[in-house]
């Protein structure tokens, strides 16, 4: 276990494709830090092998002697509704229809992001993640 007085000196939050990392952008965002990228590559890899094809946005801490944290987040709401729908959203949000999502997964993308969302009720969460489809030019089943 590392020492709990270790002094942080960068922290940053990338979105990269779960499984896979990209080690450019990894060294785009990273590289000035010192780090070692390709264990950091590894350990996001391995961390999030089961989300394969997914983007899983990570928050990496570094530290004064060159040492990472990695904290994985929850898929960016968007990425969830377009995943859902099968398409991106609407072009023009308010004039044209992208699509229509049902109750039910609504609910489920609501309960997969709840971890970071500011609430712990379901039905708040399903009301946020309601909101970003509409901004997206998709409709919710009442």
């Amino acid at each position: 276990m590392p020492p709990k007085n270790r002094k942080q000196t960068h922290r940053v939050t990338i979105e990269l494709a779960a499984g896979n990392a990209p080690v450019v952008d990894l060294g785009k965002m990273l590289g000035q830090t010192g780090i070692n990228l390709v264990q950091l590559k590894k350990d996001y890899d391995t961390a999030t092998a089961a989300q394969r094809g997914d983007i899983v946005p990570v928050v990496v801490t570094v530290f004064e002697d060159r040492s990472f944290d990695l904290l994985l987040k929850t898929p960016p709401t968007a990425f969830l509704i377009r995943k859902a729908l099968g398409r991106k959203g609407s072009a023009r949000p308010g004039h044209e229809s992208a699509g229509t999502l049902s109750k039910d997964v609504l609910r489920g993308i609501a309960q997969r992001k709840l971890p970071d969302l500011n609430t712990a009720d379901v039905e708040a969460a399903m009301r946020t993640i309601a909101g970003t489809a509409r901004s997206m030019g998709v409709g919710v089943e009442v």
